[in-house]
């Protein structure tokens, strides 16, 4: 599955602004970029410039360095999980199988794999930092297929 880095960097900037009870009415204030835009780059649909980055980094009072490792560390934990691809899971659900998955394994700089299932889609995957608080749960799917 291929993770895209505007998902991830949006997905960190929604956990951030959520934890902090803070609306995208407020960031896009503090940002000075319209609420519109600000919810675009949150849903992964817009690629922020790092000029837009480090202005709604300060708006959250988060360091720019501190998503970012965050938002690598999130990444790097879904390369390193092996599950069973969408078809192989699909096809043991229809033989009245329990899909395969596994655990994920080894330890992440910058955050830590929560104890559990990790299955092939990032909502699967929880990811917590001492900073952040509460545990991630991603909202990034897996990109759409396109028939040919």
């Amino acid at each position: 599955m291929t993770v895209l880095l505007r998902e991830a960097i949006g997905d960190r900037l929604r956990h951030a602004r959520t934890n902090q009870r803070r609306t995208l009415r407020d960031i896009s204030r503090a940002a000075k970029v319209s609420l519109g835009y600000l919810s675009e780059v949150e849903r992964g649909q817009k690629e922020a410039s790092s000029e837009l980055l480090a202005s709604i980094c300060e708006a959250l009072e988060l360091p720019l360095g501190e998503l970012l490792n965050n938002v690598a560390a999130d990444i790097s934990a879904l390369e390193s999980v092996d599950v069973a691809t969408m078809p192989e899971r699909q096809g043991a659900e229809e033989r009245g199988e329990q899909p395969e998955r596994r655990e994920a394994a080894g330890s992440l700089e910058g955050g830590r794999l929560v104890d559990g299932v990790i299955g092939n889609d990032l909502a699967d995957l929880r990811v917590s930092t001492q900073r952040m608080g509460p545990a991630l749960r991603t909202t990034i799917s897996a990109p759409k297929m396109v028939a040919a």
